[in-house]
């Protein structure tokens, strides 16, 4: 079970994170307009906190790993997420007002939401390999799995977000449901894996 879990989470944070980037340039748009300075500062914003996940990520691995710990990084990215639904809009306009650079502006807004729960996002696949991998023989697979299915993930984000849900839904009500998904994605994870390891020390 920790196998499906683990590519399930890895799957579904692809997901969540090229959605948040798609919907980070609707959010930005109003203050900031949607030039390349706008995308400019969110793509560099999501490539660096995910660089700096995947780190930490891969260290936090080497420490006792669990699907319960999984899950769990994928609730605090979930839960890291609510700040863009509480304080966006306001945090948004101060900036716009303070900065008459559009660069410097867009460059801090975007690094003011979407940090966070990116760099949370970005420790999820390290931390699913290295649950996935038992044997170094089978490391290269598994990794190339794991990744293929967060690749794929993302894909399926990028194209249901841009194609579909924002034609039928707010930016908002798009962020809830994902949320919504990654909780109980993540209680499911820290559920099992809690059982799991009761049912080890038991034996």
């Amino acid at each position: 079970m920790h196998t499906v879990l683990s590519y399930v989470i890895a799957g579904w944070s692809g997901f969540f994170v090229m959605a948040v980037e798609l919907l980070g340039g609707r959010l930005l748009a109003p203050s900031f307009g949607s030039g390349i300075y706008v995308w400019g500062a969110i793509i560099s914003v999501f490539m660096l906190a995910l660089s700096l996940g995947y780190l930490a990520g891969g260290r936090l691995s080497m420490h006792r790993p669990s699907v319960r710990k999984l899950g769990m990084l994928l609730l605090i990215a979930a839960v890291t997420m609510l700040p863009i639904m509480w304080f966006g809009d306001a945090l948004l306009e101060a900036i716009a007002e303070r900065f008459s650079d559009p660069r410097a502006a867009s460059l801090l807004a975007a690094t003011g939401l979407f940090f966070v729960p990116t760099f949370a996002s970005g420790m999820i696949s390290p931390y699913a390999v290295r649950l996935l991998v038992s044997e170094r023989a089978t490391s290269g697979r598994h990794a190339g799995q794991l990744y293929f299915v967060s690749t794929f993930g993302s894909a399926a984000g990028t194209l249901l977000t841009s194609f579909y849900l924002v034609l039928i839904l707010e930016v908002n009500q798009i962020l809830l449901a994902m949320m919504s998904v990654s909780v109980v994605i993540g209680a499911a994870a820290c559920t099992l894996g809690t059982s799991n390891e009761t049912a080890r020390s038991d034996a």
